[in-house]
């Protein structure tokens, strides 16, 4: 199953992209965790960093368009602020270093925003500070690798041979 986590990119460079989690009453996980105080996961909020860094691989580094980029590493992940129903996770990507292979490194943050300040219906409608940091950490983005899977293959009505056979992951 695939989440589409980010609702809107309201930034994005070559360095740098900003985007926006809307969280609602409708989301479907919401039910499960937890039923009597319903938070976005924390796994979620990593999807929704790694997804906003794909749109800036995608948008400014175009081999990358042309390869499945994968998460290949997280690092120093801190959890903060509980991000409820009726908030918004303001996810902010950079990237740090483009390494051998196609591998990229980010730095990534999310904050929890609630109404308040700014024009209504402005982006900058909303109050967020360090004090609502729901999550950040560093990551790494790869490309999906082929990897070996083992297969039989016959010989004379046995499974004596193998081989390996590489299939993409």
């Amino acid at each position: 199953m695939h989440f589409a986590l980010i609702d809107r990119i309201l930034e994005c460079t070559p360095q740098r992209v900003v985007a926006i989690k809307n969280v609602s009453c409708a989301e479907e996980y919401l039910q499960d965790h937890f039923p009597t105080f319903p938070v976005l996961p924390g796994v979620l909020m990593v999807e929704a960093i790694v997804q906003a860094a794909r749109h800036l691989l995608e948008s400014h580094h175009p081999p990358c368009r042309a390869t499945r980029m994968v998460l290949g590493g997280v690092r120093a992940v801190k959890y903060g602020r509980f991000v409820k129903p009726g908030e918004t996770l303001k996810v902010e990507v950079t990237l740090l270093k483009a390494a051998d292979g196609g591998t990229f490194e980010f730095k990534g943050q999310g904050t929890a925003l609630v109404l308040g300040g700014g024009e209504k219906g402005s982006p900058e409608h909303v109050n967020g500070d360090l004090s609502n940091s729901a999550i950040s950490g560093r990551f790494v983005l790869r490309p999906v690798r082929h990897s070996p899977v083992l297969s039989t293959v016959k010989h004379e009505g046995t499974a004596e041979n193998w081989s390996y056979h590489a299939n993409r992951v």
